[in-house]
């Protein structure tokens, strides 16, 4: 267990810890700005926003697990060192970014491995309920096979994630924020149409398992 510094209290780094999550979110959405602003590129817009990513994960997950001491050493220890603390814990297997007005794919990450035909229903009757019957606007539902979906209502787009268990609440606020995220940096693009997926920044890439190319 990391060693508490001299002259803090457990509570009073746990504070520290919060502060500096809140921090890290002024961060990402400065950076958010930035690219919808044309001010950084799509390369530089990846990799900060998933290492901005990391850092409020790691951050949370020490203070979920009641060692609120331990989070300024886990934010300087490697990415082995954060996959070593991982837990058995919900994983976002894949995601899918469908446009709202033409019901087409936008973008998939991960192994999203469920059929269109199976998709299409709920997504159907889950936009024209969403707004009166969930909650925030968010759903989310248990598969035959124990992974749990979650539908993101956006303005523009809606965000579907595929989780390998039920996610936590914590996980379904980082998704809806991502979703936030990612039609606030794409704005322009979103409100003109016809969508280029090649032009738009992507927040999605860490939070999957199986992250594809950020390059792309």
């Amino acid at each position: 267990m990391a060693k508490i510094p001299p002259g803090i209290s457990p509570r009073q780094s746990e504070q520290q810890g919060q502060e500096f999550i809140a921090q890290v979110h002024r961060k990402m959405s400065k950076l958010v700005q930035e690219f919808a602003h044309g001010e950084i590129n799509r390369t530089q817009f990846h990799q900060l926003y998933d290492r901005y990513q990391r850092q409020i994960m790691t951050v949370a997950q020490m203070i979920a697990e009641s060692d609120p001491a331990s989070w300024r050493d886990a934010i300087r220890d490697t990415e082995d060192t954060l996959n070593i603390k991982q837990r058995l814990t919900a994983k976002a297997v894949g995601l899918r970014v469908v446009d709202n007005r033409s019901g087409a794919t936008i973008k998939t990450f991960g192994d999203f491995a469920i059929a269109d035909e199976q998709i299409a229903p709920m997504l159907s009757s889950y936009r024209s309920a969403a707004a009166e019957i969930f909650r925030a606007g968010m759903r989310s539902a248990e598969l035959e096979n124990g992974q749990w979906l979650c539908f993101v209502p956006g303005s523009f787009t809606t965000l579907v994630a595929l989780f390998s268990l039920e996610p936590s609440d914590s996980q379904l606020q980082m998704v809806e924020r991502l979703h936030h995220d990612f039609e606030q940096a794409n704005r322009a693009a979103l409100e003109t149409g016809p969508v280029d997926p090649q032009t738009l920044a992507y927040p999605f890439y860490s939070f999957v398992k199986r992250r594809t190319n950020p390059g792309e």
